[in-house]
């Protein structure tokens, strides 16, 4: 999407992607990946997401990469954490109480500008991403990570012409063809959810080195 679209949603307030819940896949699997505790995770376009917080509390460093700076002013005012302010290459880097978020473009972002990290957790990139745009986001974090890396994925599903993007329908055979060459791919769960008021399914996968 043009960085525009989301600066402009930020702006406006329409922002009816944001879950003010942690989201249901993430407490039900996160334990089962045999991610240690102390691991840093990244959360590639992440928003003001509560989900960061949960990673938090069960000890993790969260990394986050966010375009707006509006979202990511007002996850750390949300959460009442103060935060250091300086600039990394081309972002702007908020860090405090165990959180790390790098304000700017995804694309723009090199393995030099990034904390260590072993887990990627995705619940809003992929699915924020046009058909065109996901093979490049899915090369440019291969290029982030180390081998070993654990990524959480979770996509969603919905009939073609009931809602209008983003969230982008990533179907399971989309997410083959994007992953297999660089992670083995497990489908944890399938389950129901309502997308713009739209019934529909959402799916969580697990990617491990192959």
């Amino acid at each position: 999407m043009d960085p525009k679209f989301w600066h402009d949603k930020w702006k406006s307030n329409q922002i009816g992607f944001h879950e003010d819940r942690f989201h249901p896949m993430l407490c039900e699997f996160w334990d089962s990946l045999g991610i240690d505790t102390s691991a840093a995770v990244l959360v590639p376009l992440c928003g003001k997401s509560r989900d960061l917080v949960w990673l938090r509390e069960r000890g993790h460093e969260v990394i986050g990469v966010e375009l707006s700076e509006i979202a990511v002013r007002a996850f750390f005012d949300e959460n009442a954490v103060a935060a250091e302010v300086d600039e990394l290459g081309s972002f702007k880097r908020y860090r405090g109480g165990g959180y790390t978020l790098l304000c700017g473009d995804f694309f723009d972002l090199t393995p030099g500008e990034l904390e260590p990290f072993t887990a990627v957790y995705d619940r809003a990139a992929l699915i924020a991403l046009p058909p065109d745009t996901r093979r490049g986001y899915v090369r440019h974090l291969a290029k982030l990570c180390i081998p070993e890396i654990v990524l959480f994925l979770i996509t969603v599903g919905y009939p073609p012409t009931a809602v209008s993007p983003p969230p982008f329908l990533v179907s399971a055979e989309e997410v083959e063809t994007l992953y297999s060459g660089w992670r083995q791919i497990s489908v944890l769960a399938k389950g129901e959810t309502s997308i713009k008021g739209v019934p529909g399914s959402q799916t969580a996968f697990c990617m491990r080195p192959l």
